[in-house]
């Protein structure tokens, strides 16, 4: 899928997924329904299809150290930040998992050959594999049950982590299946791995509200900002930091740039953690990346 599509089926389908909401063609819960749909099927199946391509080295050690850096920093700026102003702690958990988590799998992989060429789509998937999705199946699975309000006992968080189905198909993508599926179980993994972008750009579309409460404008500015141009800027000085490559150093700033990720989105709409604001996140953030992206691309020098 070209950029161009990937950004049009989203933006369709999130005003589809608005539309239907609107004129109230869908029941209530119908986002909930997809996401679950998402997490426990369509994603393991991505994972499935992926990662037993990947192949790692050290000279790949740089590359994945710089999510994990990123991470620690907009949680640190997040929790300061969160405590002067005062947010609640579900708008604190929003911009914790949404801050550090990009779409960086089905948009940034879709992205990454017309941003930095074909080459560096092997990088995307190790900073998603090894980074964003680690992050979110480890990360992301305590902060939701910290925030929460459930256990939060250390056998309760290993337990949720690795219950978790995502990261169940990751263990076994890495441990047990074959590098390359035949045809009658590559196909149907595919289809499946394919239909996660337009079920959760539906799913987001229908929690998604044009005009936001009061407290949660300064949280989607702050938000945005920091996922979009902080984040990425402190991901191109890593990158010279830690001695990457061209190649490897795009991989990092553009998947660090990558509008929040709607499957941590739905996530924490499951989870009752003001999904209004998760899911203008996700909207809002893919409509700003539109012009944020190609300034990374002329910054870049690519």
């Amino acid at each position: 899928m070209s950029a161009v599509s990937a950004f049009g089926l989203i933006l369709a389908m999130i005003v589809v997924g608005k539309v239907l909401a609107w004129r109230r063609v869908v029941p209530d819960r119908s986002a909930d329904t997809l996401n679950l749909v998402v997490l426990y099927v369509c994603l393991p199946a991505a994972v499935l299809l992926y990662a037993p391509r990947l192949t790692f080295d050290l000279d790949l050690a740089g590359l994945v150290a710089v999510p994990w850096l990123i991470l620690i920093a907009a949680s640190t700026l997040t929790l300061l930040l969160a405590r002067w102003l005062r947010f609640s702690p579900a708008l604190t958990a929003v911009l914790l998992l949404q801050i550090p988590l990009g779409n960086t799998s089905f948009l940034g992989f879709a992205l990454m050959p017309a941003l930095a060429g074909e080459d560096a789509l092997r990088y995307a998937v190790v900073y998603d594999q090894f980074g964003s999705f680690i992050i979110l199946s480890t990360f992301g699975l305590i902060t939701i049950g910290l925030y929460s309000g459930q256990r939060t006992s250390l056998r309760a968080i290993l337990v949720r982590i690795v219950t978790f189905v995502p990261f169940i198909a990751l263990v076994l993508a890495l441990t047990l299946m074959p590098r390359d599926y035949p045809p009658v179980i590559a196909g149907p993994l595919k289809l499946l791995a394919d239909s996660l972008l337009p079920l959760v750009a539906l799913a987001s579309g229908m929690q998604l509200q044009l005009r936001l409460p009061q407290h949660h404008r300064l949280p989607l500015v702050y938000g945005l900002g920091a996922k979009l141009l902080l984040m990425p800027l402190l991901a191109l000085g890593l990158a010279s930091l830690l001695g990457l490559d061209s190649q490897m150093r795009a991989a990092a700033v553009y998947e660090t740039a990558m509008p929040p990720m709607i499957t941590a989105g739905a996530l924490l709409a499951l989870a009752k953690l003001e999904p209004e604001l998760a899911a203008a996140m996700v909207g809002f953030g893919l409509i700003a990346s539109m012009a944020t992206l190609p300034l990374w691309h002329v910054l870049l020098g690519a």
